[in-house]
């Protein structure tokens, strides 16, 4: 009852199926991951954790404020971040 026509539709249909999928597998999926990884590290967050900024900044959280931390980046200077720019939770070497 097909014909060739309808077929070849089929097929052309099929192949933007799984094109769309292949896209959210690879692409949307690991995108949103590690954007909910990322809220979470966020969110948990508390006064004296080791972190580094997106510039490359070292030090430690001082102060915790709702879109803003306090960093301790040497004994007499603190500078004030904005949560955006946290790069991540430093991580403890132990190194000989």
């Amino acid at each position: 009852m097909f014909t060739v026509a309808t077929s070849s539709a089929l097929t052309s249909v099929g192949y933007v199926v799984i094109l769309i999928v292949c896209f959210y597998f690879l692409m949307i999926r690991p995108q949103q991951k590690s954007k909910k990884s990322r809220k979470e590290m966020l969110s948990s967050l508390v006064v004296g954790d080791e972190i580094y900024t997106a510039g490359g900044i070292l030090g430690s959280v001082t102060r915790i404020k709702n879109n803003t931390i306090w960093l301790k980046i040497s004994d007499k200077c603190e500078i004030e971040l904005l949560k955006s720019s946290i790069g991540g939770l430093k991580a403890n070497d132990t190194e000989e």
